[in-house]
């Protein structure tokens, strides 16, 4: 949410905000509806003191005995327009939400202009992608062969875009959630928390998916909804909070299933894994000062590298440009991890400073060094990373000319030292 303070100090500086996210000029209409709306509130404040002024000349004109007919006909008079000025401001500051809540966050200076992907910057690749000898396959024709992948099974129980994982490759993505937290926990200083699947309006709304994205989600018919990530409990932990200074940085982790409707990619990612209805993720959040965040968001973004770095993956560091970045992020870091098997690289994790956006919707806050509210928190939200397509990261780059997977040596321990998955 933008502060109509900073809009109304300088609209031309707010529209070139805009204008990198592909938006018209805004400013000239929102100005317009809050100065609709400070001028009913200043009307309103002039009719209650003419009002007080008139309680106080009944008061008198009583204690002389004297007729107040007149006088308290004035005040219900007055009483009755304050109230049609105080409707009319309200009516104009839920206008003026309605028009900012739908408005993506301001972009940091050093995100590159740009339409779509096809414009974001390559920042480094790290690892080398391994030479097979061999056609590898993609990762869907790996599970179904092992028979430890199941999509057909999936569709019967739930439709399209789930999956049913079996045996090892189900063993294998529980290893995966279980190294990531006590990677995150262990050694990039999280707090694992398990948090509510299902949240409410305010918690969406806090986090910037609703309303702008509601059709990208899943609501049960009591009114809550499915989280599309575990970064909506997580960030809402500091909603409507005053933080003391000694509490931030504030960083949180947790593994969820996550639920998305994928209402926008119809075709997209039909085969396989890659685009699912549900999946789990671990998620890392971080609350923090202002002055802290640019160098917490390469904190959380080396943290997350460092997830793909033990499982000796091929992958890139890809800085987003303005028109691939999302709606409540400032700036955004993905890791696009390399699939041999597609020969191509796929995003597995995206690294987001939101800077004030979501505090002020939430109304999240902090206190300085005197005690005093100093002003909103930033919050940051990073995959770290998403299981699934860790899974099918590991099988397509550790697949074996058999069909058979080598398992990292990272995940042995968890897997009580097997070293690959063979045939069923």
């Amino acid at each position: 949410m933008h502060d109509i303070r900073a809009i109304r100090d300088d609209p031309a500086a707010f529209d070139a905000a805009m204008r990198r996210r592909g938006l018209a000029a805004v400013a000239p209409r929102l100005l317009a509806i809050d100065k609709m709306r400070r001028e009913a509130q200043t009307l309103a404040q002039d009719l209650q003191t003419r009002r007080n002024e008139i309680s106080r000349q009944i008061g008198e004109t009583k204690r002389r005995g004297g007729e107040t007919s007149a006088l308290e006909a004035d005040a219900v008079a007055l009483q009755k327009d304050r109230e049609r000025h105080e409707e009319e401001a309200k009516r104009q500051e839920d206008a003026a939400k309605a028009a900012l809540e739908t408005l993506p966050n301001s972009l940091d200076p050093d995100v590159p202009d740009g339409a779509d992907e096809r414009d974001n910057v390559v920042v480094h690749e790290v690892g080398a992608r391994r030479d097979f000898g061999f056609s590898p396959r993609q990762h869907f024709e790996l599970g179904e062969a092992l028979g430890l992948m199941d999509f057909s099974l999936a569709a019967k129980l739930a439709g399209s875009r789930f999956v049913v994982l079996r045996g090892a490759l189900a063993r294998l993505e529980r290893a995966l959630g279980q190294f990531m937290l006590d990677l995150h926990t262990g050694e990039h200083g999280y707090e694992e928390a398990v948090v509510p699947l299902l949240v409410n309006d305010a918690a969406m709304y806090g986090t910037g998916q609703l309303p702008k994205f509601k059709e990208d989600l899943f609501r049960t018919e009591d009114g809550r909804w499915l989280i599309p990530t575990a970064e909506v409990p997580l960030t809402n932990f500091a909603a409507g909070e005053i933080l003391p200074l000694s509490a931030l940085p504030l960083r949180l982790t947790a593994l969820t299933e996550c639920f998305r409707a994928e209402a926008g990619a119809a075709g997209r990612d039909t085969r396989g894994m890659l685009r699912q209805h549900q999946f789990r993720k671990v998620e890392m959040v971080s609350i923090i000062t202002p002055e802290a965040s640019a160098g917490e968001h390469e904190r959380m973004t080396r943290a997350a590298e460092t997830v793909l770095e033990r499982l000796g993956l091929p992958y890139r560091r890809v800085l987003l440009c303005a028109g691939d970045t999302g709606f409540s992020a400032a700036k955004t870091f993905d890791l696009e991890v390399w699939l041999p098997g597609q020969q191509a690289w796929r995003e597995i994790s995206s690294c987001s400073n939101c800077r004030d956006f979501q505090a002020r919707r939430m109304n999240a806050r902090f206190r300085g060094k005197d005690g005093r509210v100093a002003g909103f928190v930033h919050t940051l939200n990073g995959s770290g990373v998403a299981l699934g397509r860790a899974l099918i990261a590991v099988m397509e780059n550790y697949q074996e000319a058999d069909g058979s997977i080598a398992i990292p040596s990272a995940l042995r321990p968890y897997l009580g030292g097997l070293a690959r998955i063979g045939e069923k």
